[in-house]
């Protein structure tokens, strides 16, 4: 029978230094709580609440006093009014009650049922207050000449008011009526679909022209610097800027650029609105069919303002292929598209899928380039507007919050299938 051995002073010190390891990443991870798993927990939060705009700010007792009618005389009567109403519409408020410390010279008369004096100092009692509740609270003051003469009125000190109330965002009563209402709702799906439309086309879009521009750039050539910095300006430029330049150039009135040169070459007749038409109707082999106008206008510049991350990543990638195999290629007569797709293309799979995952996910996430161009009319509406419109235009943040869930959901379920299937770089 052998003995266990008795742990090593090593083994004992590396425990200490992995505990230690341990709490000094702390720090790190309340960070990447705070910044990114807060908001998506909060945003979870709500989409199971039937909140509102108007239910972010807590019921509130308001009081507004005056003096009925303004004293003028000393010894005159006058009637110190108390208004008070509940803020909220829907939520109650329980055990309201308000303290007013009045100015030097009123003398306080008979004091109503719920409320008491101590010096200057009056305090009400007013229960529980319903939502919308209003109603008024009157004492009788008389006004002496030290009133009149400090020129103050009780309105300039305000009331300390108290009382507690349900709020929606921290009960716990949760609904599953924000889905149900989204889900039911006569637009999501057509939304959904062109969200998908517009993510693939113009992930895939930005994709195709990167590769073509790193194709061509990968060539030495006199001023090639130049134009790679040049290539760069649609991804560094402010996006209102580029935004504003594309509405003005495909405006349909009068300062429209591209439709003028178009209708000059008699492309066309009249001016074709890019941004503000819907659809186009064609017929091909005997079925009519619409060519979706403005969707499409936004998917063109979502693809050429986006082209240059791809066009360096994959330029990157290129350049580290050695240039010995389209030597030898070349020797045994590979055209250059031949080369292009037997030697390039396979090392650059990796890349490519990498990049199609990104830019797929900050794509169906994009929400101010559409904003900007259209505002999502004109069948342009993608979820990430529809967040914006039921959160902020209809006011229904727990609807939008729905919504928010929704692409969440899409991404991460693009996201698995993504790594389960994505291909691996040869390279």
């Amino acid at each position: 029978m052998t003995t266990p051995k008795p742990p090593t002073h090593r083994g004992s010190l590396e425990r200490r230094e992995q505990k230690l390891a341990y709490l000094m990443l702390i720090p790190t991870f309340l960070i990447v709580f705070s910044i990114v798993l807060g908001p998506l927990l909060a945003n979870f939060w709500i989409s199971v609440k039937p909140v509102e705009l108007a239910d972010l700010r807590p019921a509130k007792v308001m009081v507004n006093e005056s003096l009925r009618p303004r004293p003028k005389e000393d010894g005159q009567e006058v009637t110190l009014r108390y208004r008070i109403r509940n803020s909220s519409q829907n939520d109650a408020i329980e055990n309201a009650s308000f303290t007013d410390v009045l100015p030097a010279g009123l003398t306080l008369g008979v004091m109503p049922s719920g409320c008491a004096t101590e010096g200057q100092t009056v305090s009400c009692e007013l229960g529980d207050l319903e939502p919308k509740q209003r109603f008024d609270i009157e004492i009788p003051v008389v006004a002496s000449q030290a009133y009149l003469d400090a020129g103050v009125r009780p309105r300039d000190d305000k009331a300390a008011t108290f009382g507690s109330s349900q709020n929606v965002l921290t009960s716990f009563e949760f609904t599953t009526e924000n889905f149900t209402k989204i889900f039911n709702g006569p637009e999501f799906w057509t939304v959904l679909r062109v969200s998908m439309y517009y993510t693939i086309f113009g992930t895939l879009g930005a994709l195709v022209l990167g590769l073509f521009a790193a194709q061509l750039l990968n060539t030495a050539f006199r001023g090639r610097n130049i134009l790679r910095g040049l290539f760069l300006f649609p991804y560094v430029a402010p996006v209102i800027a580029v935004a504003f330049a594309w509405v003005l150039l495909l405006d349909a009135g009068p300062g429209g650029t591209f439709n003028a040169l178009l209708m000059q070459m008699g492309a066309t007749d009249s001016p074709i609105n890019f941004l503000g038409q819907r659809a186009i109707p064609f017929s091909v082999f005997g079925l009519n069919l619409e060519f979706p106008m403005a969707l499409t206008t936004v998917i063109a510049f979502e693809a050429w303002r986006y082209f240059p991350l791809s066009f360096l990543f994959i330029l990157a990638r290129m350049q580290s292929v050695g240039g010995e195999m389209y030597e030898a290629a070349e020797i045994d007569g590979a055209t250059p598209f031949q080369q292009f797709w037997s030697i390039s293309l396979p090392q650059l799979v990796g890349i490519l899928s990498v990049l199609f995952l990104l830019r797929f996910i900050w794509t169906f996430n994009k929400f101010d380039d559409i904003f900007l161009l259209t505002g999502g009319a004109a069948g342009t509406r993608t979820l990430t507007v529809d967040v914006y419109e039921q959160a902020f235009a209809v006011s229904n943040l727990g609807a939008g919050a729905a919504v928010a869930v929704v692409v969440f959901a899409v991404l991460l379920v693009f996201a698995l299938i993504f790594f389960k299937f994505s291909p691996q770089d040869d390279g």
